[in-house]
């Protein structure tokens, strides 16, 4: 195998566990690199090329299962997912996706199982905290979410997600204070984050009554492209920004 594609599997924490050609490793070392960049349809083909030859390796179902859920073929992916896993029930990347795609399929209380299983076994590991707080918030258990959020926001406090996320439960609340204030987080470390905008501004227009507030963020998340912010300003009848997508 040639040194370039030894290199990348290496970094991308792949095993391989069959003796295949050169040709093939660097098949499967595409496809995980087109799907890490989001070419899903171009990384299933490849994926599917390699997993017909090498059944076995899990990585390679790991990274298809990723393609098909971001294509939406959420029960094909999940197949995937539970072949990885089955000989490797401890990797918290593959429970994670297999929290996600249970997520997508609207199977939460199992997402939550799934999640805490990878908690156990990564106690540190700041996205299992927060994908499962964001499950437990929408389930309607809100002191549990928090929980987790908090834990996440000591754990990854650069993640603007955990902060829109925590700010939502807080909102669910009526801490429309904290809630504002974790969505003002959540756009100072991602200021083109348009859905923290549209959260914010709403807390602005009906709860905390102060509208220009609530106008200047509608504004920002329309000039980002959000349709739910620009579907605000027209229906409080003010033009969005010079400029806005």
């Amino acid at each position: 195998m040639k040194a370039w594609v030894w290199a990348i599997a290496a970094l991308l924490g792949v095993v391989f566990l069959a003796p295949a050609t050169w040709a093939d490793q660097a098949l499967m070392v595409k496809g995980m690199e087109a799907q890490k960049a989001g070419r899903n349809e171009e990384a299933l083909k490849l994926l599917n090329e390699y997993v017909d030859r090498y059944p076995q390796v899990r990585e390679a179902r790991y990274y298809r299962a990723l393609a098909l859920n971001g294509l939406g073929r959420h029960k094909e992916a999940l197949e995937d997912v539970d072949k990885a896993l089955a000989d490797n029930p401890g990797n918290v990347n593959f429970l994670l996706a297999k929290g996600n795609i249970l997520v997508a399929l609207e199977r939460r209380p199992e997402a939550i199982l799934i999640y805490t299983q990878a908690m156990q076994c990564d106690p540190r590991n700041a996205e299992a905290c927060k994908e499962r707080g964001d499950c437990l918030a929408q389930e309607g258990q809100f002191a549990e979410a928090l929980a987790d959020l908090n834990k996440a926001a000591g754990l990854a406090p650069r993640d603007p997600w955990v902060f829109n996320k925590r700010g939502m439960v807080w909102f669910c609340q009526g801490e429309y204070h904290k809630a504002a204030a974790d969505f003002t987080t959540a756009i100072r470390l991602q200021p083109d984050l348009a859905l923290s905008y549209f959260f914010r501004g709403n807390i602005y227009r009906h709860h905390l009554k102060e509208p220009e507030k609530a106008i200047a963020d509608y504004r920002k998340g329309c000039g980002l492209g959000s349709s739910l912010c620009c579907g605000e300003l027209e229906k409080m009848g003010v033009k969005p920004a010079a400029g806005s997508k």
